[in-house]
């Protein structure tokens, strides 16, 4: 059961990600679920969504966590009991989390599709994008934008931030695999660190929140 990639961002916060390819018991196998996950699991109609469920507890393990030791605030935010931060992905047949013990983190993977042109104007102002050589540029670079904004909630999780409205990203080259962004909300400004990475038709973006800013 490979990782698919691990990212050692900085001494204090590493990213892994998994590509789901293993039947539902190879998956099974070793994982330890809480009773609250094993009915979440049980409850689960979709066998991918039981299959993402598991890779991310494999995730875990790597990071050197097992699920009693991840619970949810009201919010639905992920934390850790021993007080470090994680965030958590999944889409189709990838999975990923990002933990830190030094910042506050979120993390976003996205299929790259043309259904992110019809809702862009609902997340970000599209004309900014009309620049791009092709359709394609355009559908890559909206699809890190959506996932940057994505992370950013994930992180500053409270009811009533709008994509559109309050989290600002800053335009970016794909080569720097990295931009900045902002939430101006309720008269308070945070900003965030983004870096991103594209495989396999995905984006995966992640977000740290800057330190006394």
């Amino acid at each position: 059961m490979p990782i698919y990639k691990i990212i050692k961002v900085s001494p204090t916060t590493s990213v892994y990600i998994w590509k789901v390819v293993e039947p539902e018991g190879e998956l099974a196998k070793d994982v330890q679920l809480t009773p609250h996950c094993r009915a979440r699991v049980d409850g689960m109609k979709s066998e991918a969504h039981r299959r993402a469920f598991l890779s991310i507890r494999h995730l875990m393990a790597e990071a050197g966590y097992k699920d009693h030791d991840l619970y949810y605030d009201d919010f639905g935010k992920p934390h850790l009991v021993d007080g470090n931060y994680i965030s958590i992905t999944h889409s189709h047949n990838f999975t990923g989390i990002i933990v830190s013990s030094s910042d506050e983190v979120g993390i976003d993977i996205e299929k790259q599709r043309d259904k992110i042109l019809r809702i862009a104007n609902k997340f970000t102002p599209l004309e900014e994008y009309r620049t791009l050589a092709n359709t394609d540029a355009i559908i890559r670079k909206l699809t890190i934008v959506w996932g940057a904004k994505e992370s950013l909630y994930k992180i500053y999780a409270q009811q009533g931030l709008s994509f559109l409205r309050h989290i600002d990203v800053m335009d970016f080259a794909f080569d720097d695999n990295r931009t900045v962004a902002k939430i101006m909300y309720k008269g308070e400004k945070s900003h965030y660190g983004v870096e991103f990475l594209e495989f396999e038709g995905f984006a995966c973006v992640f977000a740290l929140k800057m330190m006394g800013r």
